[in-house]
């Protein structure tokens, strides 16, 4: 008898049709979408498996950076996803603002507590969210708040990786397929460096900056007086230059930085996490 091997194309899309088949097994869902290429590709998904009893819902804060905002809602009005806003308050929370290591557990904890009230008034099962296989292996205290509130993941139930989701959404025509990797504006902030709303907006102000220069990958570390740019590798040698470091050094000295720095390591997620070794 013949052995059929199963192409990278088919697994993936036994993957979709799995995640698809997931999502409908749960008759209704929230989808906490930030707009970014994992839970617009699940709130897209959500759609397709259960139309209108799928709902985005995407955290009104200040730790979102405002393009982000305007980009979900754009994708949601595009593929016909009901999206909303609700506000949380974070910022309320001395724990969050503290800064330590287990921030991003206080920040999703008050996100999720917001959903699932709001499923519990509405009569919708399950609150769902877009980590994904890749997720898994970085420090993201995050999803030991998922766990408590018993969220669904359902990408990594289907077992999708971060390739694979952008592969399956760049099939389906979905524009947040090379969407660069995102995250909220604190994680720009040291630990151990209290979290501000004034230093957010600062940190949003300077990346809306950079981004309208043309760079596409990239992040404000903010350092109190310092601002530290990681730029990507593929990007850097363009950052690398005179004119602009004019360029920046007139950006960041208007948002009140007194040094400005270029990180010769370029951009790589997670980099503030190094001082946990």
């Amino acid at each position: 008898m013949a052995v059929v091997v199963e192409k990278p194309a088919d697994i993936m899309e036994a993957k979709e049709q799995a995640l698809l088949a997931g999502l409908e097994a749960l008759g209704s869902v929230i989808i906490a979408y930030s707009g970014g290429a994992d839970s617009a590709y699940l709130a897209w998904a959500a759609r397709r498996a259960l139309g209108s009893r799928a709902v985005a819902i995407t955290a009104d804060s200040a730790s979102l950076p405002e393009s982000h905002k305007g980009d979900a809602e754009a994708f949601a009005r595009e593929h016909g996803i009901r999206h909303e806003y609700i506000e949380t308050r974070e910022f309320d929370n001395p724990d969050y603002v503290a800064n330590n290591p287990d921030r991003c557990f206080h920040c999703k904890d008050e996100l999720f507590t917001r959903l699932d009230a709001v499923a519990r008034e509405r009569g919708i099962a399950h609150v769902v969210y877009g980590v994904n296989v890749d997720d898994l292996g970085d420090y993201r205290p995050g999803q030991g708040a998922a766990k408590l509130h018993q969220v669904k993941a359902p990408l990594v139930e289907a077992g999708l990786t971060k390739a694979e989701i952008r592969e399956l959404s760049k099939r389906a025509g979905l524009s947040t397929w090379d969407r660069p990797a995102s995250a909220c504006l604190s994680s720009r902030i040291p630990y151990g460096t209290p979290v501000t709303i004034e230093n957010v907006k600062t940190v949003d102000r300077g990346e809306d900056a950079v981004r309208a220069l043309g760079f596409r990958q990239f992040r404000v570390r903010f350092h109190g007086d310092i601002v530290r740019l990681e730029i990507s590798p593929e990007e850097l040698p363009r950052a690398m230059t005179p004119e602009m470091a004019h360029e920046f050094t007139a950006i960041f000295k208007k948002l009140g930085f007194h040094y400005v720095t270029l990180d010769l390591e370029g951009y790589r997620q997670g980099s503030l996490n190094v001082v946990l070794g």
